[in-house]
């Protein structure tokens, strides 16, 4: 008789409690769901489930990762030569998750990912940001496409995330028709809706108000000792942290200065985006579904070279924040630091963070973003 070691065991739990959480939120919803009829289903005691998994909403949100981890994610994609081809590669991978019509109404909005009725007035105000960070790694995407598009003043390419969120916003509003009228539409006409938006002239820029008045950051002299097993959410690679470029590190409430990191780091360098939250079962995990959510279909549509500038890692113990100096973090911190040949040079808090690291030491207060991407 083999005998499981305490990881092993706890690990074959886990993934009873998964399996079990998954057939009674198909067949009930989240809302009738309960966590005695999951413990039963996985022939468990309640306080077994529980140990694993602090709340139903939890273990719901731990669920549709795990779909999501286990859909798989097909071989690379060409990259796509226009922007109107990757808008429409991107809008038919995303609406493959839609239901059919004859599936039963709970296990469409497992299918959908859905989030209806579940998310309490915290994880609005995530998903708030959420949809900014979405619609940034969606823009990166479009702004690397081929040889069609357009350049701004300074030579960058024109900044999409206008465009980003217009068909995120068409896309989440077919997600919800699909739920509340399954079957309703042509998700091909929906695809190529999300193509003609490629002609769409929405004057995009990127120039916040608060820029002129941040100041650059601290110039330091920090030893940085990186931690190992980091891994980027968006294309599934190692992460290291170490690397020459900006890091910014962004509680749950600040994903939207994502962009602000993106926008501000030298050419050349390294972006990478810590995400630390203050519950990582709940905020954190919802952070990683929507973002490995979003990363699936980007893959699908996008070459990898789009990314190769920007990294997301999901800091559930806070081991690359502490490692960064930053030991007291929460959803509201907003912070970030310089590295040059694995030491920490500038590092900056607070509101334009990855701005004030990011001109640490140029002589310069501000730089005009008016012509930005």
């Amino acid at each position: 008789m083999v005998r499981l070691t305490r990881v092993q065991q706890q690990e074959r739990t886990r993934a009873a409690v998964l399996a079990a959480a998954r057939e009674e939120f198909v067949e009930q919803g989240y809302a009738l769901a309960k966590i005695d009829r999951i413990a039963d289903r996985a022939e468990l005691t309640r306080g077994a489930v529980y140990s694993n998994f602090p709340s139903k909403r939890a273990l719901y949100l731990a669920v549709l990762v795990e779909m999501v981890r286990s859909a798989g994610i097909s071989g690379p994609p060409e990259s796509p030569a226009s922007l109107t081809e990757a808008l429409g590669a991107f809008a038919r991978t995303w609406l493959e998750r839609l239901p059919l019509a004859d599936d039963t109404a709970s296990g469409g909005r497992l299918q959908l990912r859905s989030l209806v009725g579940v998310v309490d007035e915290q994880g609005r105000t995530v998903l708030a940001q959420l949809a900014r960070l979405e619609a940034l790694l969606l823009a990166i995407g479009l702004e690397s496409c081929g040889p069609d598009r357009e350049r701004s003043p300074d030579g960058e390419s024109a900044r999409r995330v206008r465009l980003a969120e217009l068909v995120l916003t068409m896309l989440g509003g077919s997600g919800l028709l699909a739920e509340l009228a399954p079957g309703f539409g042509d998700p091909f006409d929906r695809a190529r809706a999300c193509e003609h938006l490629a002609g769409l002239d929405v004057a995009d820029a990127w120039a916040p108000s608060y820029l002129p008045h941040v100041e650059p950051g601290e110039p330091v002299r920090e030893e940085l000792t990186p931690p190992t097993g980091l891994v980027d959410q968006v294309m599934g690679g190692p992460v290291h942290l170490g690397a020459d470029g900006l890091v910014t590190v962004l509680g749950a409430h600040r994903l939207g200065a994502a962009e602000e990191a993106v926008r501000s780091a030298r050419p050349g360098e390294q972006v990478t985006m810590v995400v630390v939250t203050s519950d990582p079962a709940e905020t954190g995990n919802l952070v990683r579904l929507r973002v490995s959510d979003l990363a699936g279909a980007l893959r699908r549509a996008f070459g990898p070279e789009a990314w190769q500038r920007v990294r997301l890692v999901i800091d559930d113990d806070a081991v690359a924040a502490s490692a960064l100096g930053l030991p007291d973090i929460d959803d509201d911190t907003q912070a970030a630091v310089r590295v040059q040949g694995g030491v920490i040079t500038a590092r900056a808090h607070g509101l334009g963070a990855a701005y004030a690291a990011a001109t640490a030491g140029t002589g310069q207060r501000t730089r005009s973003r008016e012509a930005k991407t």
